[in-house]
C-alpha cells in the first residue's frame, strides 16, 4: 500500500495561495506509484476554493467551512486537523512555510509525534532516499536532511518550487463538520492587514526594496511606481522601518519576512547581514547604491552605483516602454 500525503492548503483574498500549489508539486517530486495526495482546506465560504483545490490532487479534498474558521487560530485549526486525521492517516503532512504554516506545522508534528523539516527550498531523490535542502546561518550555508522513518511534517518555502499543474480529473470533495469549542484559550476577532501593495510580498516574483537611502516615506514613491510597472511588491530594510519611513509589514530580513523572488531590486540598502538573511536566496539581485563599497554589491548579480532617485525613475521609464 502506498503512502498518503496530506497538503494543508492556504487561502487569502478569495483564492488559493501559490505556496499551496508549490507544496503539491513538492509532493509530486517524491511520490511513487500507489501513493496519493489529499488536500485539506479550512476557512469560511471556501466551497469554490475546495473545488479548485480538487483539480490539483488525486486523493480527496477535506473541506471544513465554518464562520469561526475565517481567521487562523492554532487551537481551532489543530482541532480541525484532528478531525481530518480520523478520516485519513497521513504518512507525510506538507504545508507552506508561511506565518500560518510555521505555527501549525510544529503543532501537528507534536500532536502526531512526527519528525519535521522546516523551510525546505529544494527536494531531490537519491535512490530510495529523499533529501530535503534547507538554508542555515542566514542563507550562508545549506544542509540536506532526510527522515529515518515515522510520520513526517514538511514546510516548503514560497517561490522555490514550481507550482503544480492540474490533475487529470477532479478529486472527491468531502465536507466535514466543525463544532466550535468553547474552551479555546483565545479567539481571533479581526485582523487588520497592512500590506506593501496588491502583490503578496512573500510570493512576489519581483520585489523592489528600499533602505535608509530612501531618506523618507516620500522616498518610497519612486520604488512603488517601479514595482507597479513590474507587477511586483515593495519591501524595506529594518533601518527604513525603524526610521519610520514605512510600516514593519514591509520589513525583509532576519526579524522580518523572508523572500525569494526571481528578481530583487535593493535601493539604498547597504546590505547588513540581518537584511541579507531575508533575501539572499533571490534568483537575481540588483543593487542600487551611491556607495561603491556597500556590502550589498558583494551578493548582487548586477550593481548600479548611483543615486536611487535618479536611477529608479529611469528604470521605471524604460520598463514602462517595454511592458506597458
Amino acid at each position: 500500500m502506498g503512502k498518503t500525503y496530506v497538503v494543508v492548503a492556504e487561502a487569502r483574498g478569495g483564492s488559493l495561495r501559490q505556496v499551496t500549489l508549490e507544496a503539491i508539486q513538492a509532493v509530486s517530486i517524491v511520490k511513487q506509484d500507489g501513493d496519493s495526495t489529499a488536500g485539506v482546506l479550512i476557512g469560511s465560504q471556501i466551497t469554490p476554493l475546495a473545488s479548485e483545490l480538487a483539480n490539483y490532487v488525486d486523493g480527496q479534498v477535506y473541506s471544513i467551512d465554518h464562520p469561526d474558521l475565517e481567521m487562523y487560530n492554532p487551537e481551532a485549526y489543530l482541532n480541525v486537523m484532528k478531525t481530518v486525521f480520523e478520516h485519513v492517516t497521513p504518512d507525510v503532512v506538507v504545508l507552506g512555510h508561511t506565518a500560518q504554516g510555521r505555527d501549525l506545522g510544529p503543532t501537528i508534528a507534536a500532536h502526531m509525534g512526527a519528525g519535521q523539516i522546516s523551510d525546505v527550498t529544494a527536494i531531490e531523490k537519491n535512490g530510495n532516499d529523499v533529501l530535503y535542502t534547507r538554508p542555515l546561518y542566514a542563507g550562508k550555508a545549506f544542509e540536506q536532511k532526510q527522515f529515518t522513518g515515522g510520520t513526517q511534517v514538511i514546510t516548503v518555502r514560497p517561490n522555490n518550487i514550481d507550482p503544480a499543474a492540474g490533475a487529470s480529473s477532479p478529486a472527491e470533495i468531502i465536507e466535514l463538520e466543525y463544532t466550535p469549542n468553547g474552551s479555546l484559550r483565545s479567539i481571533v476577532k479581526d485582523i487588520v492587514r497592512k500590506t506593501s501593495g496588491k502583490v503578496d510580498l512573500t510570493e512576489a516574483k519581483i520585489v523592489v526594496s528600499g533602505g535608509r537611502g530612501v531618506k523618507s516615506a516620500e522616498g518610497f514613491k519612486p520604488l512603488e511606481e517601479l514595482a507597479n510597472v513590474l507587477h511586483g511588491a515593495v519591501g524595506a530594510s529594518r533601518a527604513a522601518c525603524d526610521a519610520g519611513y514605512c510600516d514593519y509589514s514591509m520589513q525583509i530580513g532576519q526579524t522580518g519576512k523572508v523572500v525569494t523572488p526571481e528578481i530583487y531590486i535593493a535601493c539604498g540598502i547597504s546590505g547588513a547581514i540581518q537584511h541579507l538573511a531575508g533575501m539572499s536566496q533571490s534568483r537575481i539581485i540588483i543593487a542600487i547604491n551611491k556607495d561603491p563599497e556597500a556590502p550589498i554589491f558583494k551578493v548582487a548579480d548586477y550593481g548600479i552605483v548611483g543615486d536611487l532617485f535618479e536611477v529608479v525613475p529611469l528604470l521605471t521609464q524604460e520598463f514602462r516602454k517595454v511592458l506597458v
